[in-house]
């Protein structure tokens, strides 16, 4: 048999990089696609909020969206059992019923672009608590994505002006908080076992939305209404939100660097302000225009260090 030779190494090694940058270009399609539904999605949800309490739609959202992964599970052939049961209800509990719970009681009552950008605090939040919880220093440059969050979380905020709706605001600022502590719980649970994240957030969206179906079953104030707009928007979330979302999110991790996928939750708020100003007419105030640049720019200042600071991320 012929060996390999020089010529071949070369013309394998240019076919190796044309696949890889292929690869490259359709993850980050995928990411700006996953961004325009996750951004979007702000407006939808507040659409939805017109035909139906917050606790009811926010229970059907994650059941739904969850038998939707399962589904997807058994269509990809991948692990239905879930890993450390405990560890997976404690990102359940913080990832599902807390932060989208508050979320969309944050939403009933605040903006939508207003509540895109507290919640996509996350970020920073995580960095904190990181910190704090698995020692996991911050440097310089993320300490100062901090700091400037936090100012433009005061701009936003604005506790000298307590008109608007201050109790949303702070909803949103908890809900990005829980985020962050779901995600921890979710570090810990992949240091300690081999995880399949798909399978991972099927089960942890299940078991976080029991407490969610408990509370609507007993605190839902108003009764659903089937309308065409609600329906539309419960498939938006499950199908395109939960489902497609989270598959190009993956697809991103393995294929790009952790910093530049994360550009992707830089892009969701911004794209939720901008939603919700043109359908909804939600236009921010000075002070609060303020404080959504400073926090977009601090989520970008850290974006950026991870992609000069981490390695290309391998399958997750």
């Amino acid at each position: 048999m012929r060996g390999t030779t020089k010529a071949d190494d070369a013309e394998n090694q240019a076919s190796s990089r044309s696949l890889s940058s292929r690869s490259s270009y359709l993850a980050v399609g995928g990411l700006a696609l996953m961004a325009v539904f996750w951004g979007y999605n702000w407006v939808v949800m507040k659409v939805a909020l017109r035909y139906s309490d917050p606790s009811i739609f926010v229970a059907l959202r994650m059941v739904l969206g969850a038998a939707f992964l399962f589904l997807l599970l058994v269509i990809l052939r991948r692990r239905l059992r879930p890993t450390a049961l405990r560890l997976t209800l404690c990102v359940g509990l913080f990832q599902t019923s807390g932060s989208t719970g508050l979320t969309m009681w944050a939403l009933a009552s605040g903006a939508a672009g207003n509540t895109a950008v507290l919640v996509f605090t996350m970020p920073l939040w995580l960095l904190l608590l990181s910190w704090a919880v698995l020692g996991e220093r911050l440097r310089g440059v993320q300490w100062f994505s901090v700091t400037l969050a936090v100012v433009g979380m005061c701009f936003v905020l604005a506790p000298w002006n307590m008109h608007g709706s201050p109790l949303s605001n702070i909803l949103a600022v908890v809900s990005g908080i829980s985020w962050a502590a779901g995600t921890v719980a979710a570090k810990i649970l992949s240091r300690r076992h081999k995880v399949d994240i798909l399978s991972l957030n099927a089960w942890q969206m299940l078991l976080g939305s029991i407490p969610l179906v408990i509370v609507a079953l007993l605190f839902s104030r108003t009764s659903l209404v089937w309308s065409g707009p609600f329906i539309a928007a419960l498939l938006f979330n499950i199908v395109l939100v939960t489902g497609v979302g989270l598959l190009l999110w993956y697809h991103a991790l393995r294929v790009l660097r952790a910093g530049t996928a994360g550009l992707a939750s830089l892009a969701t708020p911004v794209l939720g302000v901008l939603s919700a100003w043109v359908q909804l007419g939600e236009r921010p105030a000075a002070f609060e225009a303020v404080g959504m640049v400073l926090i977009v720019a601090s989520l970008g200042v850290l974006a950026f260090q991870q992609i000069m600071a981490r390695p290309r991320k391998g399958p997750l």
